[in-house]
């Protein structure tokens, strides 16, 4: 009997693309190329055995899972997923596996895209000489200037390095922060007050929890260089938005990169969406070929393994 798997917010196609259908043996892909929710959501899972979960997209909470009564098999991409309640799935009988990652640096180049884009007012001089115009803005040099880092785990060391590679004085903070670690990196560990007043641009590379949800507010946005830069690619919710809409609005920074929001995908009447000095994108620090098509192939051994009775990669409560 064949195995109904669906695929969740597939937008890029690449089900399709990577030829899933069929594979493992017995499985039928179902993609769904757009981010659903509530009971449209319910109605495309409907019969589905097997759930591939893209990221944090769609929440897994246990109204959802009571809901979803002929799942068996729930695979997220990545090896944790704060959107799945795994008590309630195991609650439900429901087995939940990741997928692991290759190895890259795919967010960390994301994040220099966005940074250099800011202080190079690449949007801007892009859409210029697209309507026949020429330069009209000054960039701002990387060398010699700061580079704050909000975290400085594996994302955060790699920003380091780059960051150093400009000539950049790189400088860090997070709540455990082991001064002599960061040393270690050529990175200056300093207090949170310090990082916001004394960097030229400040990147967050932090994991979303309840010590994190709403970080960064008024006070540390205020804090900042009139001339810095904030980015953002770990998770919307570390910063407060409205205080960041004010921010960008009313000049207190010089401008905001963000792939990361609140509520994705971001709202159309969102006022980010109007908000001055910006360069937006849609959550593409992971998406690149080679983690998409690693996340895929473990999906389909995440299945495999699961028809045989021995699953791997389990997620577990605790």
């Amino acid at each position: 009997m064949a195995v109904r798997v669906v695929a969740l917010d597939d937008y890029q196609g690449l089900v399709e693309q990577y030829s899933l259908a069929g594979r493992p043996d017995g499985a039928e892909w179902v993609a769904i190329r757009e981010h659903l929710a509530g009971e449209e959501l319910v109605r495309a899972l409907d019969g589905a055995a097997v759930i591939v979960a893209m990221r944090e997209r769609t929440r897994f909470d246990r109204d959802l899972l009571a809901r979803l009564p002929d799942l068996k098999l729930l695979i997220t991409t990545g090896m944790h997923n704060a959107s799945i309640d795994l008590q309630a799935a195991a609650e439900h009988g429901v087995t939940v596996s990741g997928t692991s990652g290759p190895r890259t640096s795919n967010t960390a180049e994301l994040t220099w895209a966005l940074i250099l884009a800011l202080v190079r007012h690449l949007p801007e001089e892009a859409a210029s000489v697209r309507d026949g115009g020429w330069q009209h803005t000054v960039g701002t040099d990387l060398l010699g200037s700061t580079l704050g880092l909000a975290g400085l785990g594996r994302i955060g060391r790699q920003m380091a390095h780059i960051g150093q590679a400009f000539g950049m004085e790189v400088i860090a903070w997070s709540q455990n922060l082991d001064p002599a670690a960061a040393a270690g990196a050529g990175v200056r560990a300093v207090s949170k007050e310090d990082l916001f007043a004394a960097a030229d641009v400040v990147s967050v590379h932090l994991m979303l929890s309840d010590r994190t949800r709403g970080l960064i507010t008024e006070r540390e946005l205020r804090g900042m260089k009139p001339a810095a830069y904030l980015v953002n690619t770990s998770r919307g919710p570390i910063i407060d938005s409205a205080a960041l809409l004010r921010a960008l609005n009313e000049g207190w920074i010089a401008g905001a990169g963000l792939d990361v929001y609140d509520t994705e995908p971001l709202p159309a009447d969102d006022p980010l969406r109007r908000a001055p000095r910006t360069v937006l994108t849609p959550h593409l620090g992971y998406v690149t070929a080679r983690t998409m098509s690693h996340w895929y192939e473990d999906a389909v051994e995440d299945i495999a393994a699961w028809q045989r009775g021995e699953p791997v990669r389990l997620l577990t409560p605790g």
